[in-house]
């Protein structure tokens, strides 16, 4: 069975292709990418490079968000445009989650994040359990205060993952002391193997055409909108 994985959710792009669970083709890149350009081209160039056919795909995990809008939402109508022409079963699955598969191997809490501006982050909190991600708490939207507020009280150690991390460093430091373990950049490069290995053993396949993107939280028209609404009540 040949799966492809799509990653877009923040500025790093991934794209991988796992033929019978054997990993062909894994490009990752931490550059600020334009992903509406290049997205859909790293696609076709790990079709290539792994000598298939789009046609050949059997199925399709894409993560679904929380992230950056726009990146999340490019690589959601990527995957939906191509489960829905080639008749291929698509599977969504938490960014935050996958970003998670990174520190799997450590023993205490894993807290994802990705930077939501104004102090707040997309955040998920797991624990590994054997082969298994479990969540602690489940992907939100929140100020990084409250986080680490609650992360304090479980009172064990946590690894926090993610490229935006580092923005709050110090912060995190200050708040858990020795409780908190910054993960190495090796392991803040979202990829999307990790997308297709949650697919296969965790989600079933969404209704492709009512698929949407879990962006965690309103858009910023959409709340200018409701502030509006309320003025005229």
């Amino acid at each position: 069975m040949i799966w492809l994985g799509i990653d877009t959710a923040n500025s790093p792009l991934s794209v991988a292709i796992v033929k019978d669970d054997v990993l062909l083709i894994e490009e990752s890149s931490m550059m600020k990418i334009n992903h509406s350009l290049r997205a859909m081209p790293a696609v076709e160039e790990a079709c290539r490079k792994a000598s298939i056919t789009p046609s050949e795909i059997d199925a399709i995990a894409v993560s679904e968000g929380p992230g950056s809008y726009t990146g999340v939402r490019i690589g959601v109508t990527i995957a939906k445009t191509l489960a829905w022409t080639l008749d291929k079963p698509l599977y969504g699955v938490s960014s935050l989650k996958a970003l998670a598969v990174n520190g799997q191997l450590f023993n205490g809490l894993i807290c994802s994040i990705m930077d939501a501006r104004r102090s707040n982050v997309y955040t998920g909190v797991y624990r590994a359990k054997g082969t298994e991600l479990v969540n602690v708490l489940e992907d939100q939207h929140c100020a990084l205060a409250e986080l680490l507020e609650k992360l304090k009280e479980y009172e064990e150690t946590v690894l926090f993952v993610g490229e935006d991390v580092k923005l709050y460093e110090s912060i995190i430091r200050e708040h858990l002391g020795e409780q908190a373990y910054i993960a190495s950049f090796a392991l803040n490069v979202p990829r999307a193997s990790s997308a297709i290995l949650l697919a296969q053993s965790e989600n079933q396949p969404e209704t492709v055409h009512t698929f949407t993107p879990q962006y965690k939280r309103i858009t910023e028209a959409e709340a200018n909108l409701v502030k509006k609404e309320s003025s005229h009540e």
